[in-house]
């Protein structure tokens, strides 16, 4: 069943790689791209699953510093002028620390709605049924480019008792759709480049040039004019005509279709067994052979019965069995013309995910195989 899904895998990522693809769906215009922000706040309203504030002094000191910009009092105060005031000591578990992250999208304006993420930064146990208080957002500049604020929808439960918990998903961190609203805009506009930028999601020598090509080709039956030229295997500089605006050039350029080089790479993933062969990874003629040797120590203690009326005593006498054996193996060749003549010898040699890692590995090593190995 293994070698089967394997199989089906593999010879459904080649009939993909294969297949044309839209020019925007494999680069990006240089310029436009999402910015990351995030703040830190508050959650209130929890059923007594927020921070243990003894053991979570930041969200006790959040929680002071926020009563008293409201004007509200947590100092003892007292009237001796030797004894300076000291802060009440709270014992409420109804209050989370949380930090607020979002993506700031580079097309929305001052004014609009985006779903942000809650993730809790204390002890506290679960979320649900939490309100954020008002919290900044913040880029890498430091500036504020949203506010956040609203009801935290968690997924996840934890409940329990002293005996057993029974806990599904993640209940210490949540989303708030339209949770934060946007009071900056990212600063650039497609009106104000002089020349549009296409980077390539994963650069390639072959990949530009191909869509280099096919932009040019277009360009020059719909626009009389040659408007795209290479930087380098990763970028693609346009020059938009002038009577057309830069929103239409780009969504009939993104339009275009070309079919994407990928180099010959083979990716291993040894913690759980993934195998993904390229489409161009090819293997020189080489024999092949994979064994197993299994090894079982079983322990069978018998017990040791003194004989009638004697002096002797019963004992427990250990026992030992060890068993070897190795199993028995084919030699095979192996000659990856394409890649379905490489996945049959594979699954002809009848090996488990572990085996195809050993044996590509040892492939690679002889220099058989062409390609890169990427092992995460």
């Amino acid at each position: 069943m293994t070698r089967v899904l394997l199989a089906l895998i593999l010879l459904v990522s080649a009939a993909s790689a294969q297949a044309a693809v839209r020019i925007k769906d494999i680069a990006d215009i240089k310029g436009l791209r999402e910015n990351q922000i995030v703040g830190y706040g508050l959650v209130i309203g929890l059923n007594g699953t927020g921070d243990t504030l003894r053991n979570a002094p930041f969200t006790e000191q959040s929680l002071q510093s926020m009563l008293e910009n409201m004007g509200i009092n947590v100092r003892n105060e007292t009237t001796s002028t030797n004894n300076p005031p000291r802060p009440t000591t709270l014992r409420t578990r109804n209050v989370a620390a949380v930090m607020v992250t979002a993506d700031l999208q580079p097309s929305i304006g001052a004014g609009e709605r985006m779903d942000v993420t809650v993730s809790s930064l204390g002890d506290a146990t679960s979320l649900l049924g939490g309100t954020l208080v008002m919290t900044s957002l913040r880029a890498a500049d430091g500036a504020v480019y949203a506010v956040a604020q609203g009801a935290v929808t968690v997924a996840g439960y934890s409940v329990g008792g002293q005996a057993q918990n029974v806990s599904q998903g993640t209940p210490t961190a949540g989303r708030i759709p339209n949770g934060a609203l946007v009071e900056r805009e990212v600063q650039g506009s497609l009106h104000e480049m002089e020349f549009l930028v296409l980077e390539l999601k994963n650069p390639d020598f072959v990949t530009a040039t191909r869509i280099l090509d096919a932009i040019n080709r277009y360009a020059g039956g719909r626009y009389r004019a040659q408007i795209a030229f290479e930087r380098d295997y990763r970028t693609i500089v346009l020059s938009k005509p002038r009577h057309i605006g830069p929103v239409r050039f780009l969504a009939e350029i993104g339009e275009l279709t070309v079919e994407p080089d990928t180099p010959a790479r083979v990716v291993i993933n040894e913690r759980t067994g993934t195998v993904v062969i390229g489409r161009d990874v090819r293997i020189s003629t080489v024999a092949v052979t994979h064994g197993n040797l299994t090894v079982r120590v079983t322990e069978m203690p018998v017990v040791s019965q003194p004989a009638p009326f004697s002096q002797g005593k019963t004992v427990v006498v250990p026992q030992t069995i060890v068993e070897a054996n190795e199993a028995g193996s084919q030699v095979a060749i192996l000659s990856g013309v394409d890649l379905q003549r490489l996945v049959r010898g594979l699954n002809q040699i009848g090996l488990k995910p572990s085996g195809i890692i050993a044996i590509l590995q040892a492939i690679k090593t002889a220099g058989a195989l062409q390609a890169d190995v990427i092992v995460q």
